[in-house]
């Protein structure tokens, strides 16, 4: 009898301390379940906490490309994504030489980059000069973490990227060309600040093409995705949030009917889905206006699938190809169960133009053009994918791309937590914007963002220096050679300079309806005019206003130079992606 009590009792005080210690228990809440969300999931999940992810679609990957491999870059330049290919064991493979440079498809002729210095040298210079003024522009930038650190700096932010070019006064071909590379890489140039633009030339200044495609990680970024679900413990899909709602003990989700707590939140999904999420306490009118009025490049991907190979043997159509003629960037995927597809990214005002199309009125279309060069293809066609990223509701665009104007209001704005809960997010990263080492490092950083916060530590704004009380700071960087006086007018000896305005934000304005589908094809992209200081007009169905622009004196174009490194972005971002633009 004795023994038996004591049994029960033993048992008893078992069950109370188990319930003690589910009680401390720290519980989280992780909403999205794109790259950066599987990664904050994972590391809370390996620091002991309860985890539950939910996620709006029925399946994970976010933003993960199409594409059936990904070039990567090596542990220089994406340390973290290396950490989770080598944690996870995935199969990676060299790169070969052909896809370390970009090559060009001009006019329906492949040129490799030695090709066009010999047969097009009037191009090739103009590419040149172009790379050797980003790399001063680039410069320009010494702490990429704060670019608007100056009057002279924030005065770049007031200017688009194409008022800028067109004071280069590139040749036709030339300018296409660059067009398409900086819309490709963020978005269309007249939507785009010159300062953002001047920022990440800055971050891989210096950078090497070997390093930023050094090898190809088969099956693409929905691998790595994967990999990481294989990991987590309680995930569930179709789960689309409502609302968050905050108190002194903890925090509720909602999806639908149904609320779930925890003690912290991380909100990984982009600004546009964010907008449909009712958060209590509200929040302030500037995190309501970035996610509102925050640019993001456009981006719709077709992946063409053929029974045999279209193109010329040496037009390998791999790494980074850019078309003059309204094809986007190329590449060529190796097709899982024979013959070849080619994954070509509409992207900028190429890609908003099609937001009136279908599916398969798209495929025609860009079908249409890929003919025109390869008469082969139409025989060997066999089917499409496409993706939408632009005009996906759950996304709103492909990736962050700052316009003007709005580094000076957004920068760093969600890169703290708001009380209990923090932001993840290729929007949130301040260095690698757009790829998947910006997803998975803002995934770690939430994550040891709430370890903080269980901790009890408080998180304060980011320390930026302000516009207003650097004036002295700004006439000194624009004396520091000729890229400011260039770009600005006057000469080094003039006095300091008076500060640029930022002007009146301006309000977005919904996107108006693109034109009819044409039955032929067409040059999506007209060339442009050299000389003038205006504004690129927009050639397409805006999505919004331009921004104001600061205005400037026009400076004599600068002669052509010794080629310096181009400063790249990795070529992920959605298909090589997130393109490795992903979440």
């Amino acid at each position: 009898m004795s023994a038996g009590w004591l049994r029960a009792c033993a048992l008893v005080m078992l069950g109370l301390f188990s319930v003690s210690a589910l009680a401390k228990d720290k519980t989280a809440i992780v909403i999205g379940g794109g790259l950066s969300g599987l990664t904050a999931a994972y590391e809370l999940q390996n620091k002991g906490w309860q985890v539950t992810l939910l996620e709006a679609k029925p399946s994970l990957g976010g933003r993960s490309g199409m594409a059936t491999s990904e070039w990567i870059g090596n542990d220089k330049t994406q340390p973290v994504l290396n950490k989770y290919v080598s944690t996870f064991k995935l199969g990676t493979t060299p790169a070969p030489e052909f896809v370390r440079t970009p090559s060009y498809l001009i006019d329906g002729v492949y040129y490799s980059a030695a090709d066009l210095a010999i047969k097009d040298p009037t191009t090739a210079e103009a590419l040149k000069r172009y790379e050797k003024t980003v790399d001063d522009l680039a410069r320009s930038i010494e702490d990429p973490q704060n670019p608007a650190a100056n009057n002279t700096l924030h005065a770049l932010d007031q200017i688009n990227v194409s008022n800028w070019l067109d004071r280069l006064t590139l040749p036709a071909t030339a300018r296409q060309l660059i067009n398409q590379q900086i819309r490709t890489r963020y978005d269309e140039p007249s939507r785009l600040s010159l300062l953002y633009f001047a920022q990440q030339s800055r971050v891989y200044l210096g950078v090497s093409d070997r390093d930023l495609r050094a090898s190809r990680l088969i099956g693409g970024s929905p691998v790595l995705a994967q990999a990481f679900v294989k990991q987590l413990k309680t995930i569930k899909t179709s789960s689309p949030v409502s609302a968050i709602v905050q108190d002194k003990d903890g925090v509720t989700v909602k999806v639908g009917s149904v609320g779930y707590q925890a003690d912290y939140v991380v909100v990984a999904v982009p600004l546009r889905a964010l907008n449909k999420i009712q958060l209590t306490p509200a929040l302030d009118a500037q995190h309501l206006g970035a996610i509102k009025g925050t640019n993001y490049g456009w981006r719709d991907q077709i992946m063409l699938k053929f029974k045999t190979p279209v193109w010329e043997s040496k037009a390998r159509m791999s790494g980074e190809i850019y078309s003059n003629t309204g094809l986007g960037m190329l590449w060529v995927e190796p097709a899982l169960k024979g013959g070849a597809n080619v994954v070509i990214n509409l992207s900028g005002d190429n890609a908003r133009v099609m937001q009136a199309f279908g599916d398969k009125q798209m495929a025609d279309q860009v079908l249409i053009r890929l003919h025109a060069f390869y008469p082969q293809a139409r025989g060997s066609f066999t089917g499409y994918e496409i993706r939408r990223y632009s005009t996906d509701p759950s996304m709103g665009g492909a990736y962050l791309a700052f316009g003007p104007g709005q580094i000076s209001k957004y920068w760093r704005l969600w890169e703290r937590p708001l009380q209990r809960v923090a932001f993840a997010g290729e929007h949130t990263d301040t260095l690698y914007p757009g790829t998947l080492e910006g997803a998975l490092r803002t995934g770690q950083r939430a994550a040891g963002q709430v370890e903080d916060l269980a901790a009890g530590k408080s998180f304060e704004p980011a320390k930026v220096v302000p516009v207003a009380a650097a004036a002295a700071a700004g006439a000194v960087a624009a004396k520091k050679g000729n890229f400011f006086t260039n770009l600005f007018g006057g000469s080094d000896d003039e006095k300091k300079p008076e500060p640029v305005k930022a002007p009146a934000p301006v309000a977005p304005v919904a996107p108006t309806p693109a034109p009819v589908p044409a039955p032929a094809p067409a040059p999506v992209e007209a060339p442009k005019p050299a000389a003038p200081v205006k504004a690129e007009p927009v050639k397409k169905a805006p999505a919004k206003k331009p921004a104001a622009k600061a205005e400037t004196k026009k400076a004599p174009a600068k002669a052509p130079a010794k080629k310096a490194e181009p400063a790249r972005k990795p070529a992920a971002k959605p298909a090589a992606t997130t393109e490795t633009k992903a979440q």
